[in-house]
């Protein structure tokens, strides 16, 4: 990798969040500064280059939609224009992956089967357009309200879990869509 890729789950300092809200700001990605702020306890894992300053990082927040009815890390990921097209993004992905893998299987009951990408990158797109994508362990699941590729790549062994709409709530037979 041209940047070194460090876990940040759950680990967001305040040092870190202000660094991150910088980076949003300055490379025009979040330019709101309390949505910025918001996203950063959302951070799985950062990029750093050679210099230590941050040039990517990926963040998840859980979401149902409403076809699976089952949660879902929904991954965003943003490079800074020095690293893009460097094909570093399956191995930052996998590495994000692996993360919320591992938390996710440390806790009780888990929260998500997987992660779910949303390919708002017209190149990116364009690139993968296997059904499957091994090097990224994602399966295409259809298109998003957007129009955008919608992809899964579920965690090794993950199993059903009760359904859920997407608010959130337990699916009974009132809520059921």
């Amino acid at each position: 990798m041209v940047f070194k890729v460090i876990p940040v789950w759950k680990q967001v300092t305040p040092e870190l969040k202000a660094e991150l809200v910088d980076f949003w700001k300055n490379n025009k990605a979040i330019g709101d500064p309390a949505r910025a702020a918001a996203r950063t306890e959302q951070a799985i894992c950062i990029g750093r280059d050679a210099d230590g300053a941050i040039c990517a990082v990926g963040t998840a927040l859980i979401r149902v939609l409403p076809r699976l009815l089952q949660p879902m890390y929904y991954y965003r990921l943003f490079f800074a224009k020095s690293v893009r097209g460097q094909k570093q993004m399956p191995a930052f992905f996998n590495r994000c992956r692996e993360v919320l893998q591992t938390y996710n299987a440390s806790l009780p009951t888990p929260e998500s089967l997987g992660v779910l990408i949303e390919l708002e990158s017209g190149f990116l797109s364009t690139f993968y357009k296997q059904a499957h994508v091994a090097e990224m362990n994602s399966t295409f699941i259809g298109y998003s309200p957007r129009g955008l590729q919608l992809r899964v790549s579920y965690f090794d062994g993950a199993t059903l879990l009760p359904p859920v709409t997407p608010a959130g709530l337990p699916l009974t037979r009132v809520n059921r869509p």
